[in-house]
């Protein structure tokens, strides 16, 4: 027997002392941005059915023809190690009926994952990513939350120079003549493209604007964008999403070339980069999947949803002790309680912008908040609210603010921009 010592496999690791502390801290701060904006935590397996990412990732994308770890059980089946969170909580969402509870139906995860990809510094075969997704909705309102539910939390680690980048893909439907017209102009300019790029034309064309080789680039320069393709409902959709950002002061660039790795996305597309990461920037983005539900046996379902690396958030993160507190909690840590609910007397998007705002107001004040993402009536979200054990709930309607006691029963019409101290010092005089 040989007396060489045993090491970890090529590209995993070890995770112990401040680096354990660090990742304690994440997590706590994950939960309580996430679970306070109305997120679940979720785990699927750490290996399903490949099916589940041929289906559900893409037979085109690098993740299903060279970077899974696939092997057969021993009755024959083949199953594959996670290598992203996304299909595998919509398999959950369809196995588990989840369209029967109120929607959207808001997950997060914190798992580990595995890629067979070149090891380097932020890149490892197996990797933990934090997550969430939020599946029943298309309303912008749901884009819009998730990315500052994202950038909030990178913001509370300290990544350093950080920047968002935003894009929109448009519906299936409404990209169809888009990628016609890429296509065309790909094979005009098939002598200059790489390998990997002529090899995609006809399944994944836009992946072309993801190439790094120089007469790939060089092409793509002059390539079809395709905002200038957006259907006018798809051009509403991402107006809204700006909108909403906007007024929840999230600053991101347009970016009109912006591609992600996988198939299933749709409409609202965004990355969140840092410039501490080198070539390496990615920290975390995601998208609009529209049509992933359906497509694992599921009814026609809206979802976003994103997923941010915790190897990259730490090499980009600020780097100093942890805390005592970073290592969390001995036993599970208790729901986190719903302080206030934003509700709408109304349906104008002047109103929704300014629900937005309010919310996340409150939530940057350190208040766990929610707002209605359901299209539901007054009545519903109060009901809504209410299942939620909110404390408050502040009702906006046209020229007026209401906050309610959902506990004392008071209730007093109130300065939206002065809801949030009213809630904080408790309000106990309405």
């Amino acid at each position: 027997m040989s007396d060489a010592k045993i090491k970890a496999p090529r590209g995993t690791f070890d995770v112990l002392g401040a680096d354990a502390a660090r990742r304690s801290a994440l997590e706590a701060r994950a939960r309580a941005i996430l679970e306070g904006a109305g997120y679940e935590r979720i785990e699927t397996p750490v290996f399903e059915a490949t099916e589940l990412f041929a289906r559900g990732v893409g037979e085109s994308t690098d993740i299903v023809r060279k970077e899974m770890f696939t092997f057969e059980d021993q009755a024959g089946r083949s199953l594959t190690l996670r290598p992203e969170g996304t299909a595998p909580v919509c398999r959950a969402y369809v196995e588990h009926g989840m369209h029967k509870r109120r929607q959207p139906v808001k997950l997060w995860y914190l798992s580990s994952f595995f890629r067979h990809e070149r090891a380097q510094a932020g890149r490892y075969r197996e990797f933990w990513q934090v997550g969430a997704e939020a599946i029943g909705s298309d309303d912008p309102a749901v884009d819009a939350e998730a990315i500052s539910l994202l950038a909030a939390l990178l913001d509370e680690m300290d990544v350093r120079g950080l920047r968002l980048r935003l894009s929109s893909l448009g519906s299936l439907a409404s990209r169809l003549e888009y990628r016609e017209r890429l296509q065309a102009y790909l094979r005009a300019n098939e002598d200059s493209l790489s390998d990997d790029v002529r090899s995609r034309i006809e399944l994944n064309p836009l992946r072309a604007f993801d190439s790094q080789h120089a007469g790939t680039q060089r092409v793509m320069q002059g390539a079809p964008l395709l905002r200038e393709y957006l259907s006018d409902e798809d051009a509403e959709h991402f107006a809204h999403v700006r909108e909403l950002l906007d007024a929840a002061g999230v600053v991101y660039e347009l970016d009109p070339t912006l591609v992600r790795g996988l198939d299933y996305y749709t409409r609202t597309l965004f990355e969140f980069t840092s410039d501490a990461l080198g070539a390496q920037s990615g920290v975390g983005g995601g998208g609009r999947y529209d049509g992933l539900i359906e497509q694992l046996g599921g009814p026609p379902t809206g979802g976003i949803g994103w997923a941010a690396g915790v190897e990259r958030i730490m090499l980009a993160g600020d780097a100093g002790d942890a805390g005592d507190s970073a290592t969390g909690p001995a036993h599970p840590p208790a729901p986190v309680p719903l302080e206030l609910f934003v509700a709408l007397d109304g349906a104008s998007d002047a109103l929704r912008t300014a629900a937005f705002a309010l919310l996340s107001e409150a939530r940057s004040a350190g208040l766990s908040a929610q707002m209605d993402l359901g299209g539901r009536s007054l009545k519903g979200q109060l009901g809504h609210a209410g299942a939620l054990g909110a404390r408050y709930v502040a009702i906006l309607a046209d020229g007026e603010t209401v906050l309610k006691d959902m506990q004392g029963g008071g209730q007093e019409q109130i300065a939206a921009n002065a809801v949030v101290h009213a809630v904080l010092r408790g309000h106990h005089a309405l």
